[in-house]
């Protein structure tokens, strides 16, 4: 065989080895990542596994939640991850507590399996919650997302939870870095969005333009009870290539760099130090660590991207640096 189809045939192999353990090393990524996750969920009664886990329908009108009007946030049971704002309330008599909208981003919509309802879902956890209807015109919004009181825990208005903390990363396209993040326990939610720049309410053309100075963002809501900003940061730096200079893999744009925007001192320390350590281990780092501005949520259809679509990331993936 004459070499040069050697040893085209050699660059073949090596290039489908590569994709392979790349594929391979994500995989094993997300399965343990979603047993570690599992075990970080709250503890349900058998009453709460059977709605929220195996899809059953508690009793109508014996819910905490169906005549309750308290202003507050409803978040849930499973994971703690905010649902719907109490101002999207209303009494439609049908048993079971209505919502005509959800926290951007929160809730999931799938076919149900009997072919003619659509089922909610947490969008974190998947947590069953119930069924989502629309025409009825209960509303001036024309929707009712019907939820079983049970899958819901409410906190009230002007309450926090001193446990839940916001991280901020830049890492190329917020898909596949909000993709990797939302599979980490204690991980309530994940936005895609924009921040780090000069225009306010930026759109997604505005940004991809290269003239509004904005980083395409994510913005992380987590558990402190649950995991660290170290950890996230940590792995922010392992699901990309920080040493990239304005682009990520084939994606290329200043909306495309590597940065951390802080919200405190502890955060910009903690990023700081591990820029220090990666660095004495040879990698030049371009990741900057800048304090926080306004963070402007992204359209609608950058939100959950993968999950929607099924795909996995073209430009993210796994790489341990720790």
């Amino acid at each position: 065989m004459p070499k040069k189809q050697i040893n085209r045939n050699n660059l073949i192999l090596f290039i489908m080895i590569a994709v392979s353990t790349a594929l391979i090393s994500n995989l094993i990524f997300s399965i343990a990542k979603s047993e570690e996750i599992d075990m970080n969920y709250n503890r349900l009664t058998p009453e709460e596994e059977q709605v929220i886990i195996h899809k059953g329908t508690e009793r109508p009108f014996s819910g905490k939640f169906n005549s309750f009007d308290e202003k507050g946030t409803y978040t849930c049971k499973r994971c703690n991850a905010p649902l719907y704002k109490s101002d999207f309330k209303f009494d439609s008599q049908c048993g079971w507590p209505s919502f005509d909208d959800e926290i951007p981003g929160a809730v999931l919509h799938r076919p149900d399996p009997d072919g003619l309802r659509t089922e909610i879902l947490c969008n974190n956890c998947g947590a069953h919650l119930g069924h989502v209807f629309t025409g009825e015109g209960l509303t001036d919004k024309n929707v009712r997302h019907c939820v079983n009181s049970i899958s819901l825990n409410f906190i009230p208005a002007g309450e926090t939870d001193k446990n839940i903390d916001t991280a901020y990363f830049a890492g190329g396209c917020f898909w596949g870095v909000e993709h990797f993040l939302q599979k980490e326990q204690g991980v309530l939610s994940v936005k895609s969005g924009y921040m780090g720049g000069a225009v306010k309410k930026p759109t997604y053309k505005e940004v991809c333009s290269g003239t509004t100075g904005h980083a395409e963002v994510v913005e992380v809501r987590f558990d402190k009870s649950k995991n660290s900003y170290e950890k996230l940061a940590r792995l922010f730096f392992e699901i990309h290539d920080p040493t990239q200079i304005n682009r990520q893999g084939p994606d290329i744009g200043y909306q495309y760099r590597s940065e951390i925007f802080y919200l405190n001192d502890d955060q910009r320390q903690i990023a700081e130090q591990l820029i220090k350590v990666l660095s004495e281990k040879g990698l030049n780092i371009a990741t900057r660590v800048t304090r926080a501005d306004t963070f402007w949520e992204a359209e609608n259809y950058h939100q959950d991207y993968y999950n929607k679509t099924g795909g996995e990331p073209y430009c993210h993936g796994y790489t341990k640096r720790f």
